[in-house]
């Protein structure tokens, strides 16, 4: 008799799991690939400590942003990067996420994708680069380097181009021109931890 329960309680088992939807099934998939990889498993998961010396560090090939309070890691990530998203930005319309040192030298809290954060792109090496292959002249190349001497927004509407920022509005692929994308919902937890002049690390 218990064996015949058992059988009748697995049919029953199996019969439920055949309706779960492939949806379901995905997310579920996706969230145990997620942990294996040490992305936050809650989106937004609110930051419950205080935050100091915060700095963020970008590794465009595993596509993952995370967040410092000084050595200590608090939040990962995942984010979207630039249509072409291996090589480094070199110029205006290339499509390419920046890689280097920069700052967060404005937060937009009214932006089109949400929320954003300006990243000082481009940096003095950019600059020299540019200024090297006459991509910009001296008069750009002194304009750029008193930006970042100064920790302002440096000039962005040169043929090395600009407006890269971290927004929202989605992280699921690569689809921005050059700015690097969230969830919404990190989006926000990282605008409230960070502050003008924050420390940005773009790696390849």
């Amino acid at each position: 008799m218990k064996t015949f329960v058992l059988s009748i309680c697995a049919l029953f088992l199996l019969g439920e799991l055949s309706f779960i939807s492939p949806q379901s099934r995905n997310a579920a998939s996706l969230s145990s690939s997620e942990a294996q990889t040490g992305i936050d498993a809650t989106p937004g998961n609110p930051l419950n400590q205080p935050i100091n010396n915060p700095r963020i560090v970008i590794s465009k090939s595993a596509r993952r942003l995370k967040l410092y309070s000084g050595d200590k890691l608090l939040h990962t990530y995942r984010v979207g990067l630039g249509f072409s998203p291996v090589k480094d930005k070199v110029k205006e319309g290339d499509g390419a996420t920046p890689e280097g040192e920069f700052y967060i030298f404005t937060k937009n809290p009214e932006s089109a994708y949400y929320l954003s954060l300006g990243i000082s792109y481009p940096n003095i090496e950019d600059a020299e680069r540019g200024l090297r292959t006459k991509l910009i002249n001296a008069e750009q190349y002194q304009q750029i380097v008193e930006a970042i001497q100064n920790k302002t927004m440096p000039p962005q509407n040169t043929p090395l181009g600009g407006l890269i920022y971290i927004h929202g509005r989605g992280s699921r692929k690569d689809w921005t021109w050059g700015c690097v994308a969230l969830d919404d919902l990190n989006m926000k937890v990282l605008f409230d931890a960070v502050q003008v002049g924050t420390m940005i690390v773009i790696e390849h």
